[in-house]
């Protein structure tokens, strides 16, 4: 008998048997994508506040757009006004207006925050002067030490280093970790930034985790906070949830979008097909 054949037939070698073997992917239920979800967003906000009371220096916080993360982090400096000093900063930041930034909000009890400004990860000098201002070390000094003299709003000539005793709070919507696997030119760096933070995804990847996202956000009362009732709520998320594929997005903008063409009256879905769909 040929090697390699048992007597009651062909003989099934482990890699064979792994090759035939088919793995079926179980989806998670609703249910569990919501507890997820909230242990995401709930880490968030008391990352958030940590990093605010000064507690923690660093955070990144990143995931999708729309899904509320800015909207947690900016109730939690409100909820703070007048003990801290936060400073929010959206769109282009250069070096050294960067390094303005971080000099103005140099003392403890300042808190930055970039939200929508991740021009600052796609260039090398900022990146180093932010790495400084994150360390982890007990005294993070930055350094300026260009030919370029810059001046602070009252015309005071800016030194060439300081100590940096603020915090910071990223929000971004670039996943660190998929740049770094992903080979990304500026990848040692962003592998920088997450060894000297807490680095926060939110756990927003496939469009039942969107869904689930709107439905948990809705049901705090997003829409009655702007006059709407439980069955215009439930209407609204239904129509998200029919369409879910042909939608321009999936967002809290959209919700707020397609509440605004039913607070127009008519035939709200009709208008909704028309501009927020592909």
């Amino acid at each position: 008998m040929p090697r390699g054949v048992a007597k009651s037939g062909v003989r099934m070698t482990a890699r064979r048997r792994a090759a035939n073997t088919v793995v079926e992917f179980q989806r998670p239920s609703d249910a569990e994508v919501l507890v997820r979800l909230n242990d995401s967003f709930d880490a968030m906000n008391t990352m958030a506040l940590a990093t605010c009371l000064g507690v923690n220096k660093t955070l990144i916080i990143s995931g999708p757009a729309g899904v509320g993360k800015s909207y947690g982090v900016m109730k939690t400096l409100d909820d703070l006004e007048g003990q801290k000093l936060g400073t929010v900063i959206k769109g282009y930041v250069r070096p050294t207006g960067l390094y303005k930034l971080l000099y103005e909000n140099r003392h403890e009890d300042c808190v930055l925050v970039f939200d929508d400004a991740d021009s600052i990860f796609a260039d090398d000098v900022s990146l180093n002067l932010l790495k400084a201002a994150c360390d982890m070390t007990r005294t993070r000094r930055l350094s300026w030490l260009s030919e370029t003299k810059m001046e602070d709003e009252d015309g005071e000539r800016l030194p060439r280093s300081f100590e940096f005793e603020g915090s910071i709070i990223f929000i971004t919507n670039y996943d660190f970790d998929d740049l770094i696997d992903r080979g990304n030119r500026l990848a040692p760096h962003f592998q920088a930034l997450i060894s000297r933070s807490h680095y926060l995804d939110v756990g927003i990847k496939t469009k039942q985790d969107y869904v689930v996202r709107l439905r948990q956000v809705v049901s705090r009362g997003m829409l009655r906070e702007e006059g709407f009732t439980a069955e215009q709520e439930q209407d609204i998320l239904a129509f998200i949830e029919r369409h879910q594929d042909d939608l321009r997005e999936l967002s809290l903008r959209m919700v707020l979008k397609i509440a605004g063409l039913m607070r127009m009256g008519g035939d709200w879905e009709k208008l909704a097909r028309a501009t927020c769909m592909r």
